[in-house]
């Protein structure tokens, strides 16, 4: 476990000593922000929820968001109380203010793949695809500006991957034409 803390605190000096710039660093500081309180993608959600054809798909995904973030923010941050890079890698800096909350798993990762994932899979590609690499971004953000370990990413998108899962399942027992094939534009 301790090669794993080394390699994950690594990482995180890696990049602050050699892809963090000066220039880069309000497009991530930008990006990272996305993600706080799941905003862009509850808003994404609720817009899906307004025409009939796509109601089922803002609601899984609204679901999905919602399962993960019980299971990220309520259970398992607080189980395993791991503290934030910042406090635990020497010479780690944090661009933004300090989250109040324990690190593992992230939040902003966790809730943005949650959404990725039922858009990606029911969504035209047009539109899932960018979801995805949105979601990737917002991810990366957290670790560029230090508030995240590699291994909490991973928890993120592994429980969002999972939570994403059970909300299309209980979906299809309610309405089985989500399973079908994703709607026209």
């Amino acid at each position: 476990m301790s090669g794993i803390l080394s390699l994950d605190g690594g990482i995180l000096l890696f990049l602050q000593n050699h892809v963090r710039g000066e220039a880069w660093n309000p497009l991530w500081i930008f990006i990272t922000s996305l993600g706080n309180g799941g905003i862009v993608w509850i808003a994404a959600s609720l817009l899906l929820l307004i025409p009939r054809r796509t109601r089922d798909i803002g609601a899984a995904a609204l679901l999905s968001m919602g399962i993960c973030a019980l299971c990220t923010n309520v259970v398992l941050k607080n189980w395993a109380a791991r503290v934030r890079p910042y406090e635990a890698v020497a010479g780690l800096t944090a661009l933004i203010p300090h989250p109040r909350d324990f690190s593992f798993p992230s939040g902003h990762t966790t809730a943005s793949f949650a959404c990725a994932l039922v858009l990606a899979r029911y969504l035209p590609r047009r539109y899932g695809v960018p979801a995805l690499v949105l979601a990737a971004l917002i991810a990366f953000s957290r670790l560029y500006v230090g508030v995240h370990y590699p291994t909490d990413i991973l928890g993120g998108i592994l429980i969002a991957a999972a939570g994403s899962f059970l909300a299309i399942w209980v979906m299809n027992l309610k309405r089985p034409k989500i399973s079908g094939e994703p709607p026209e534009p």
